[in-house]
């Protein structure tokens, strides 16, 4: 699919006019730093004071789609709890965790396990005071209590599991774009009537930036890399090693690093463009599965996947869940049921978009559904 072109006469947003008098101030702006305002901005930042999720919002993830998703990832957390030796008292940590949505199905599910629930300390990093509003109602009719981080590096040392639905997509990137042999930072300046627009830094970078399977690019091709996602992925490897625990990552992006620019906006459900109204649409880019393998891994973590969602949600069984839902629902709940199951296992929809793969200790034994061969 193309990307959206800006629309003529299209209004500026407060966070454009702030970026446009930044650029004037100090010239272009990395991709990175411009993403991070877009979506983090204190007072326009996308993410800082709405709800962006549902029918009303700009995108439905997978939790909101249907409570089997949280319900199934809560059977992987009580399997992992086991695999930890079923701790007197742990962490359970959710990244980005969105209404809550996820947490209070999981929770729910996972509870079933004698003895898990008595010990478990949620811990939820968000950045949004707005969805930290949000989390806290929804936990609150759930009867869960959790304290909220900003940074996973501030959550408490423990045995831990670890959670990330479609968190790493939103964290910035950095894009570099070769030209006539060289490869130069894309900026953001200002264009025709002062719109922001692409461009790039007039000094080649040093050849350490560039990443080792970017060397036969062509002219005009743009490679993306996070340190950002790296610093996280490299957190939760530290914290899964030392302390004994486990991580289960959900997120859409490529198996293996290659060129390519996939920054994307959305609004209301539809593509837009990354710059026209920046602080009024989700950016996010794809995300690069190997690059987080080998960041995630650097203290010795284990690493399994990534698994096409529906394959790891049949995998933990989500035919049968859909099968004991349906048997006490009405026949509107059962069409819910089964177009949510859908959608979140259809090949040309959640099914194989998004990815799954796990992270533990290097003595812990390899975690379901990772350790069944698909049927």
């Amino acid at each position: 699919m193309s990307k959206p072109k800006p629309v003529a006469g299209e209004r500026q947003s407060a966070l454009g006019s702030i970026v446009a008098e930044m650029i004037r101030a100090d010239g272009p702006m990395p991709v990175d730093r411009y993403m991070a305002l877009a979506l983090g901005h204190e007072r326009h930042g996308y993410y800082m004071g709405r709800d962006p999720f549902g029918r009303a919002g700009d995108f439905i993830t997978a939790p909101e789609v249907s409570q089997m998703f949280g319900e199934l990832i809560g059977i992987w957390c009580a399997a992992g709890w086991q695999m930890m030796d079923a701790p007197a008292q742990w962490n359970l940590i959710e990244l980005g965790p969105g209404r809550g949505t996820l947490l209070a199905d999981l929770v729910r599910a996972c509870s079933v396990m004698p003895g898990l629930r008595e010990g478990m300390n949620v811990h939820l990093v968000e950045m949004s005071p707005a969805l930290k509003t949000m989390q806290s109602e929804t936990l609150k009719c759930a009867g869960i209590e959790a304290t909220w981080h900003d940074r996973l590096e501030d959550v408490p040392e423990a045995q831990s599991l670890i959670i990330a639905n479609e968190f790493f997509d939103a964290l910035p990137v950095s894009q570099l774009q070769k030209q006539a042999g060289a490869w130069h930072e894309r900026v953001i300046g200002l264009g025709d009537g002062d719109r922001l627009a692409f461009g790039v830094a007039s000094d080649p970078v040093a050849p350490a930036l560039v990443p080792p399977w970017a060397a036969n690019a062509a002219d005009g091709d743009v490679v993306e890399f996070s340190p950002a996602r790296d610093a996280v992925a490299r957190e939760i490897g530290r914290r899964v090693t030392r302390d004994m625990g486990a991580a289960l990552i959900v997120d859409y992006g490529h198996m293996r690093s290659a060129v390519g620019d996939t920054l994307q906006a959305i609004r209301k459900h539809q593509f837009a463009d990354v710059l026209a109204q920046p602080g009024e649409a989700d950016i996010t880019s794809h995300v690069d599965f190997e690059a987080l393998k080998e960041a995630v891994t650097a203290d010795g973590a284990k690493f399994y996947g990534p698994v096409m969602q529906g394959d790891f949600l049949i995998r933990m069984g989500l035919k049968e869940r859909e099968e004991m839902l349906r048997a006490r629902a009405d026949a509107r709940q059962r069409i819910r049921l089964s177009k949510g199951a859908q959608r979140l296992v259809s090949g040309n929809q959640m099914g194989q978009l998004f990815k799954v793969l796990a992270v533990t200790h290097p003595d812990m034994p390899k975690p379901a559904p990772f350790n069944v061969e698909p049927a």
